[in-house]
Formats: C-alpha cells, structure tokens, sequence
C-alpha cells in the first residue's frame, strides 16, 4: 500500500473570523494561506509525488493549485473528503455555537455528535476513511506500494483519518492537533497504517519517502519492514539498518 500526506488548507478568509465556515461558498484563503500554498512547491521538492486528491471547495483547490502547477498534476476533486456539513451551525459564531448543549457533546463524545440539519462526526470519518483507503488502493495499483501521493482536505476531516490511522476511537479525536497549512503523513501497509508525520509546520519532508524494496523483500512478495514494526523503534534510516 502507499503513502499519504494529509494536507489541511491554508489559512482561509474564515479562521480568524471566528465563524463556523463549514461549506458556505466562497471562502477561499487569506494572504497567509496563499503564501502556506506557494511554501508547499519546496517543501515538496524532495517528494515524488503520484496524484494530488482534494476536497472540492475553493480554499483546498487554492491550496494546491501551485503544486499542481509546479508538477504537472491534475487536482482529482473528491467529494467524500468534503468540509464536515454543519447544518444549521454552518456560519453561525463559535462563540454562540459554545454555548449550545451540543457543542459538549462534539467536545468529550464527538462519535455521538449529529449536527442539526447537518451530518454526524462517525459518518464524516466513515466516508472519509473510504475514500482514503480508495484512492491508496488505486493508486498502489497503478504505481506500485512505494506510491506516494497528498490530499487536501479540513482539520475535522483529517483529524478523523488520522484517529482511524492510529487505531484511535473518534472520541478522542480532539486530542488530535492539525493547523491551517500543516502536513502529516499515514504510510498504510497489509495489516496496519503507520502514521509518520502530525500537524508537520515546517518541517523536512524527504523522509517520510518509503524506500525502495530490498532483493529479499520482492522474494518473500513484499518489501521488508512495510507492515512490520521495528523492535526497540527505528533508526531513522530509510532501510532501518
């Protein structure tokens, strides 16, 4: 299976508003955004990267338009990871929205939370999971299990991927930090996901490159390491030598 770098968008025209955006049209990146979106082309450079999937809303497609650009890759919209619909909380004011019996319930048993007029937090994660697991598997296929490849989507959205990633219930998913612009990385394998990166600012991107299949591993039929752990920890090597 291959690797995947979850990339939340840049910073939007509605973070610092204090309004719940959620997938009100329109809202698409601020000017720190735009510069977080340009930063990707070199943080990337050292990346081989196969396809880039996204959310359809504007602030996503932005976010990766200069990648896109720089690589010759066309942006495939997936609707699966789509903004969590808010319903009836869609552009109210967090501060307003804090005060709602729900909002405790989205806080401390978020698998229980359904928005009103909206969708529910386990459906987002399902549907979310799905996809993620879908496109791998296409693109495995299609490119090998050293694929590597990044999606663009929401915090809420990737948070639950990654909860899903390290066998977490969604319950806890709000111990899970992810920021406008920030990497992190899932590497999936035969039997486990093993999650690389969180909410990565600024950091070197290289290694979170699979290596190459040792002679011995294309004899046994796999690469050696990609669904084992290794004892003790790695060694931060890519061979784990």
């Amino acid at each position: 299976m291959g690797t995947v770098i979850l990339l939340r968008h840049g910073r939007s025209s509605a973070n610092g508003s204090g309004v719940l955006a959620g997938r009100m049209p329109r809202v698409g990146l601020d000017d720190t955004g735009r510069g977080q979106a340009q930063q990707l082309v070199d943080r990337l450079a050292d990346v081989p990267l196969a396809a880039l999937v996204s959310s359809p809303l504007l602030r996503c497609k932005q976010t990766l338009e200069p990648l896109a650009k720089a690589r010759g890759l066309t942006r495939v919209a997936e609707s699966r990871l789509s903004e969590v619909d808010y319903g009836d909380w869609t552009g109210r004011e967090l501060k307003t929205l804090a005060k709602e019996p729900l909002w405790r319930v989205v806080q401390d048993h978020p698998s229980a939370a359904v928005f009103p007029g909206g969708e529910g937090l386990a459906g987002v994660q399902a549907r979310a999971v799905a996809a993620v697991r879908e496109h791998d598997a296409r693109l495995t296929a299609e490119h090998g299990e050293h694929v590597v490849w990044a999606l663009c989507s929401h915090g809420d959205v990737i948070k639950s991927i990654l909860a899903d990633a390290l066998g977490q219930h969604l319950d806890g998913f709000q111990r899970i930090v992810v920021d406008p612009g920030s990497l992190s990385v899932v590497r999936y394998s035969e039997t486990r996901p093993f999650v690389v990166r969180i909410n990565d600012n600024a950091g070197d991107l290289s290694g979170v490159v699979p290596p190459k299949p040792t002679k011995r591993g294309r004899r046994r039929g796999r690469s050696a390491g990609t669904s084992d752990a290794v004892p003790g920890g790695t060694t931060g090597r890519k061979d784990n030598a």
